[in-house]
């Protein structure tokens, strides 16, 4: 009754947020747009009004997760799986709302383009200075808005001067886009934590789906930014290096081209090393284009398009753009089981043998007690637990027990039934949904696995140390250009080296090999 109350009270402070802000939008003033004359455009208007609205949704239901995640910590495993299914929804509610915003407003930068480009030719017959305020940039506009100035009007031809505003129009969408990004980043970083907290497989593989989507989307936008900013950025370097050429200032034009090779250099370095190559290159880049912009507006003594400029590049500073790569582990959520031995059956009519579970992906051993034509009583098995079924191909039931995570807890589990009076138990192995029945394999090749390490000419001490304490029972070899771990027995434990390995050093190329060795 007190979960059901907490809950409760969860949903009500959700709806209450939401209730605050229906209020909130009818006491916010009167939208404004952001481009004087486009007030009576009213698509535009009710976009602006919808764009304020999707913010403070935004914002309210961000609230509530950072309520419920401090709640998340403070509770026990049971109320906190009931707690990460409420946070999962509403992180989903984020995305849907960040997903319609993305469109809205790139329906408003478009509008405000179009506007713009049609009123271009009455621009620049009159300075913005002398002109009347019936065409005004916004002030949002002005952060870098160096292209207003009468000196590009009158130096540019006029198709240069249209791709160059029409770049500035475009380089406020990547901005939007950015920021798109970098909250779709932080919530792939929040949905990690949360994948390797989930309590159940059905939860797991949920966040996993969400976390595609959100990687997914991503990657559009890194596809849109980096399309965009290759024309931004050509389209603004040709206009600065036209102005200055037919001026004569060969000694900023050799800077800029300076800087250019650089940052190429540094994005070179980086590549591969980042969440994005994209988003690298654009921070990178923008940089130089910022400098650029700064020593142009300096040059011919625009000082407020400087001042503004060095404020842009104050913040711009401060943007971490080396952003880590974010992945999920795969969690396999196998259920492992020893053996035991029961005096009182744990199976009976109303709790009969299950069937056993085949796992996709991982491994798991148990131990065959038998293939029979008909289903057999639990008293068969004499009391050993836990038990489950298959029906084979030749529709032979066949009895299984335990689930061991390793080939030494398997023969362990081996030996203990044949003290019991089993007559042949065999050692099953299950690797990836296939099946082998390795106390036969003497008949046929034995299987054993090899952890091979490539594209490296020497491992760091830091490998070395891990090998030596995570396989000290294990051969390091060197064939050719691989460094070669192993005879492992069973798959769990290359596996497991493997993933240890990748940890401490990403750049490794680290697979598991599987060796069939034929008999003698």
């Amino acid at each position: 009754m007190v979960e059901i109350t907490r809950i409760l009270r969860n949903i009500l402070l959700f709806v209450g947020l939401i209730f605050s802000t229906i209020v909130s939008f009818a006491q916010q003033p009167e939208v404004r747009p952001r481009i004087a004359g486009l007030e009576n455009n009213e698509e535009y208007m009710s976009l602006l009004h919808k764009d304020i609205q999707l913010q403070n949704r935004e914002d309210s239901v961000a609230q509530a997760i950072r309520g419920l995640r401090k709640q998340l910590i403070q509770e026990s495993a049971e109320k906190r799986q009931t707690l990460s299914r409420e946070i999962l929804n509403l992180e989903n509610a984020i995305f849907e709302i960040r997903n319609t915003k993305g469109q809205l407003v790139d329906r408003i930068n478009t509008i405000e383009q179009e506007w713009l480009l049609a009123n271009l030719e009455t621009t620049n017959r009159v300075p913005i200075a002398t002109a009347n305020r019936s065409f005004e940039v916004p002030d949002s506009l002005k952060v870098r808005n160096l292209i207003d100035n009468l000196c590009f009007r009158k130096q540019l031809p006029q198709p240069d001067y249209i791709a160059l505003q029409r770049a500035q129009r475009m380089e406020e969408r990547v901005e939007e886009r950015i920021k798109r990004y970098r909250l779709n980043y932080n919530t792939l970083s929040e949905l990690a934590a949360a994948y390797t907290a989930a309590q159940t497989e059905a939860e797991a593989l949920e966040i996993q789906a969400r976390f595609s989507e959100l990687q997914v989307s991503n990657r559009q936008l890194t596809d849109s930014i980096s399309r965009s900013w290759n024309y931004i950025f050509d389209n603004k370097s040709y206009a600065y290096g036209y102005l200055l050429d037919k001026l004569g200032y060969e000694k900023m034009l050799n800077h800029t081209e300076e800087q250019v090779a650089l940052a190429a250099q540094q994005l070179s370095a980086l590549r591969g090393q980042t969440i994005s190559d994209a988003i690298v290159d654009y921070y990178l880049r923008k940089r130089v284009l910022l400098d650029y912009e700064q020593r142009v507006a300096d040059k011919f003594g625009l000082t407020a398009a400087r001042d503004s400029l060095n404020g842009v590049a104050k913040i711009l500073t401060s943007k971490e753009y080396r952003l880590p790569k974010i992945s999920i582990e795969e969690r396999l959520f196998i259920d492992y089981d020893s053996l035991t031995f029961t005096k009182t059956p744990k199976y009976s009519y109303q709790n009969p043998i299950p069937e056993c579970k085949v796992y996709a992906r991982g491994t798991i051993y148990r131990i065959l007690l038998g293939r029979f034509n008909t289903k057999r009583a639990v008293a068969t098995f004499r009391g050993a637990h836990p038990l489950c079924y298959l029906i084979d191909s030749e529709n032979k039931w066949c009895y299984y027990t335990g689930g061991f995570a390793t080939l030494e807890e398997a023969e362990a589990a081996q030996a203990l039934l044949k003290k019991r009076g089993f007559i042949r138990p065999e050692i099953i192995v299950w690797n990836d949904g296939e099946q082998r029945n390795i106390s036969q394999e003497g008949e046929g090749p034995k299987i054993t696995y090899c952890v091979e390490i490539e594209g490296a000419e020497s491992l760091s001490e830091t490998v070395r140390q891990t090998i030596a304490v995570e396989a000290k029972d294990y051969d390091l070899s060197r064939v050719g250009q691989t460094f070669v771990i192993g005879m492992f027995n069973d798959r769990t434990s290359a596996d497991k080296l493997a993933e240890i390995l990748e940890k401490i050093d990403s750049s490794l190329q680290i697979k598991v090999t599987e060796i069939a060795e034929q008999p003698k």
